[in-house]
């Protein structure tokens, strides 16, 4: 019988979560729901002097924004917990000293001063970053140098110490991954990694060994950047758990921005989010956009993610997260880096956008309009509007250009563009039209336009040429939907004033 397949994702909470981050998620919850498994977030707090404050709580709501919520967490509970490592300390030293009983491990009582001078001494040409290894471990000061007696003499004193992993020498490591095939590392270039720290707070690496097997993890899915890492963790499963219980691990690919791996700072400086919400370092009090209130909706944000290295075989782009899991499979995950290209994750956006229902789009849009000054009072209208205009928005940013004129009487309009044809024959057009449409009893597209037209016949003139005239009075400019779907909306009292107030502004 098969074990029910459990993933992770395990961020330190030190910062804003970046689009890789994001993706990483995205694609361990897909394989979880594809295989109807459980997607659990462990928050991996061991590195407390890189711990900030509001890092966790702003994680979860990235992941509610996105509609990525784990079956079990800090917040969502469950049977593994506790699911945030630094509540699990007591656990790990125990694995730490069994890993010495075997002789797997050791103690190192190295202070950071003859770390350093380690570093100078044994610098060369060929070697001019000398590792804690095993040509240099004999060197130390460590339980593989002193007697029995010594260590238990410096551990009874309280003298600091740090549980190192013994890596062996002349073997080769290697493990499948689902992305790569057979990878293999020659252990003679991996350096003995820290495993419990003088705090007593376990590393990385020791932790995410002893978590993924109690929280009976099935699958490890991480950004390639980790693939260093992987030798010393295959040595971990195989010392204290067996291979054979190890997860599948994928190691995703980086998402490449202008010049290499995206980062934070490719975002300020081309102009483009790279977090999934706005994070604010508390210590700099730096704003980093997040795609979010950049105005991408959720739907668009995670079919841009989904694609960016991975496909399903064909030549389909727009997905909804129902269509990724159902379509979604490791195999067909790149082993390359893709590149992120903002003109497509804004196409992406963009039709989400014209997809998405009005009663889905509406809060955010009224919290946009109303932090613009253009207080909502009337829902049904602001649905028609929605409607309207969805289909010409790329952000939800330009809902306020593309519908804040139905809310607000334009304080200008572009005469500019109306004054090299304008003639009295026109003036006198509009005056009639406003006569008439005062006269109306029943207001809608259909009729107002008709009522242009058959206005124009009477003056020998074109619709054609009355319509851009018209658009800017009601506009201000030239753009917007339909110009009679703008005057069944805005009313009729609000379109015979705007014509008004165009006319004034055209004699003056």
């Amino acid at each position: 019988m098969n074990k029910k397949v459990r993933v992770r994702f395990a961020p330190s909470p030190t910062g804003g979560l970046h689009l890789g981050g994001v993706r990483t998620v995205l694609y361990n919850y897909l394989f979880a729901k594809k295989n109807n498994g459980d997607f659990i977030v462990r928050i991996e707090d061991t590195d407390q002097s890189r711990y900030v404050a509001g890092a966790e709580e702003y994680i979860f709501d990235c992941l509610k924004w996105c509609g990525l919520e784990p079956d079990e967490s800090v917040q969502h509970g469950g049977n593994f917990g506790p699911y945030r490592q630094s509540e699990r300390k007591d656990i790990y030293k125990k694995y730490a000293e069994e890993l010495i009983k075997k002789g797997f491990a050791y103690y190192a009582f190295d202070t950071p001063e003859e770390l350093e001078r380690m570093r100078e001494d044994f610098k060369s040409e060929n070697n001019p970053s000398p590792q804690y290894d095993n040509t240099i471990r004999d060197k130390m000061i460590n339980s593989l140098t002193l007697s029995e007696n010594e260590v238990a003499r410096f551990i009874g004193e309280g003298m600091p110490y740090v549980i190192r992993i013994k890596v062996p020498q002349n073997e080769t490591i290697s493990f499948t991954d689902m992305i790569r095939g057979e990878v293999q590392f020659d252990s003679s270039l991996v350096d003995d990694k820290v495993l419990l720290k003088a705090d007593g707070m376990p590393t990385y690496h020791l932790a995410v060994v002893v978590d993924d097997y109690l929280m009976e993890i099935t699958h490890a899915f991480r950004g390639e950047e980790w693939l260093p890492s992987a030798p010393v963790h295959i040595l971990l499963w195989k010392y204290l758990f067996g291979i054979e219980n190890m997860p599948q691990w994928a190691h995703f690919p980086l998402i490449l921005g202008p010049n290499g791996k995206l980062s934070k700072r490719d975002g300020s400086k081309y102009g483009f989010p790279v977090f999934a919400m706005n994070w604010t370092d508390p210590k700099t009090g730096e704003l980093t956009e997040g795609f979010k209130e950049k105005g991408f909706i959720p739907e668009g944000f995670i079919n841009l993610l989904a694609l960016l290295g991975w496909n399903d075989g064909t030549e389909k782009e727009v997905f909804s997260l129902e269509e990724l899991i159902e379509s979604f499979s490791m195999d067909r995950v790149h082993s390359g880096g893709a590149h992120f290209d903002y003109d497509k994750a804004k196409w992406f956006n963009h039709e989400w956008i014209k997809r998405s229902k009005v009663s889905k789009l509406r809060s955010a849009i009224k919290d946009l309009l109303e932090k613009n000054d253009l207080p909502i009072t009337d829902t049904s209208m602001l649905d028609k509007v929605i409607a309207l205009v969805q289909e010409r928005c790329t952000l939800l940013s330009d809902f306020v250009d593309q519908a804040s004129f139905f809310f607000k009487t334009p304080e200008e309009i572009d005469t500019a563009s109306i004054v090299p044809k304008w003639n009295d024959q026109k003036q006198q057009f509009f005056r009639e039209l406003i006569r008439t449409y005062k006269l109306t009893t029943i207001w809608n597209a259909h009729e107002t336009e008709n009522a242009l037209k058959e206005i124009a016949a009477v003056h020998q003139l074109k619709p054609g040429e009355l319509m851009l005239p018209l658009r800017i009075m009601l506009v201000g400019g030239k753009f917007g939907p339909g110009v009679f779907d703008i005057a069944e909306i805005i009313g009729k009292e609000e379109t015979i004033l705007r014509i008004t107030n165009g006319l004034k502004k055209l004699s003056a």
